[in-house]
């Protein structure tokens, strides 16, 4: 009995220490100041209007016919028409062909910037339809991304 007790003390005081490291000073690890998150809406969708708003000029894209094993990419352009700074905290494609880059901190009212997404072909054949989504401190959070590709097996001779 006397080993449970002090094993259960021992991952308890871990815990505690771990959660406290984990909230020194309102940073989070990730080097982004929990300072920057706000939560203007309440449960009842009222609002104070101090929002970030992600604004895409296109959020799909065809990138045509192409061959089997070919990697493509585009560059999904937004800008932050709203009035606090804009966060993406995840950009998360379909499958693993799909792969986005995203900004990792903020993005300030007015400015602009870029998801990079690069498609990989491999094994895939026919009419393909991929998204990307992207998760924001916006209203709401997500916001889809898609492209299409018509992809076509090379004819060897």
């Amino acid at each position: 009995m006397k080993n449970k007790s002090f094993t259960a003390l021992c991952i308890s005081s871990v815990m505690s220490v771990l959660l406290w490291c984990s909230c020194q000073n309102g940073q989070s690890t990730s080097g982004l100041s929990t300072n920057v998150v706000n939560i203007p809406a309440s449960g009842g969708g009222a609002s104070n209007g101090n929002l970030p708003v992600i604004v895409f000029g296109d959020t799909s894209h065809d990138f045509g016919s192409m061959n089997q094993g070919e990697k493509v990419s585009w560059t999904y352009r937004f800008k932050n028409t709203g009035n606090a700074d804009l966060i993406i905290s995840s950009a998360v494609g379909s499958c693993g062909c799909t792969v986005p880059h995203y900004p990792k901190g903020t993005v300030h009212a007015g400015d602009t910037g870029t998801i990079d997404v690069t498609f990989d072909s491999e094994g895939k054949q026919g009419k393909v339809l991929k998204s990307v989504t992207v998760v924001t401190n916006c209203q709401p959070s997500t916001k889809i991304l898609t492209f299409t590709a018509n992809i076509q097996i090379p004819k060897y001779k």
